[in-house]
């Protein structure tokens, strides 16, 4: 079971402020982290240089999210359309990603953060998977907020896996089509036993979903967020 979290006096200061009652913060807070790229190349910087920047942007509002007691914080780290990059990028990508999960691990646990990721996994390369797997096993039996990050993940891809192992249930016997309803497939996608988002952000002001969450983020609330990735954090 999850921790009962209590805010601190700052932190209940600071949602005074800002006018915000701490018992309607969102349960589930999703973020497309977009925009690191274009705030580099804005700059006259290569592309390589916002995901590097953009992991302090990661830290930070993962340290906030902690600290409100959100239950969950679901990150759009890589989708699936992203292998389409120059391969220069995406080598950049898996070392930088594989660094973070190392890296990040004694703040993962020292937060007492659940770690978790939604994509398909087995299609990164072995390094990357590996250390998915040890912040999964080290994280287990911690009690605090759910820190599940978007790796190699679609939505329409998550939908297609879903319906996939749905009907070899039903070719094993194990599942009767008329069995089939919306919790059948819930329980079937990536974030299975996860809540749906309360509110869904996006980085640098666009207004599309860009294939994420399609199904879990059918109620939630969706705020465009105009900074660039690299400098959203506590703000």
């Amino acid at each position: 079971m999850p921790e009962v979290i209590t805010l601190s006096p700052d932190t209940l200061t600071r949602l005074a402020a800002a006018g915000l009652d701490p018992r309607k913060l969102p349960r589930h807070v999703a973020i497309i982290m977009d925009g690191n790229g274009r705030w580099a190349q804005q700059r006259g910087l290569p592309r390589i240089e916002g995901h590097r920047r953009g992991v302090t942007s990661v830290r930070a509002t993962i340290e906030e999210c902690c600290r409100l007691g959100i239950g969950q914080l679901t990150l759009y780290c890589l989708s699936v359309e992203n292998w389409k990059r120059p391969q220069e990028e995406l080598d950049f990508l898996m070392t930088l990603l594989r660094h973070y999960l190392v890296e990040e691990r004694p703040e993962i646990m020292e937060q007492n953060i659940r770690f978790r990721t939604i994509g398909r996994q087995s299609e990164l390369p072995t390094a990357v998977s590996r250390e998915i797997d040890e912040n999964v096993r080290l994280s287990r039996n911690n009690t605090g907020m759910v820190l599940c990050l978007a790796i190699n993940y679609g939505g329409r891809t998550e939908l297609v896996d879903a319906v996939r192992a749905i009907v070899e249930q039903v070719r094993q016997g194990t599942l009767d089509p008329g069995d089939i309803d919306e919790t059948t497939l819930s329980d079937a996608l990536y974030t299975g036993g996860m809540p749906d988002p309360d509110l869904l952000i996006r980085t640098a002001g666009e207004l599309r979903v860009s294939n994420f969450l399609l199904w879990q983020i059918s109620y939630a609330g969706l705020i465009p967020c105009c900074r660039h990735d690299c400098g959203w954090g506590r703000s």
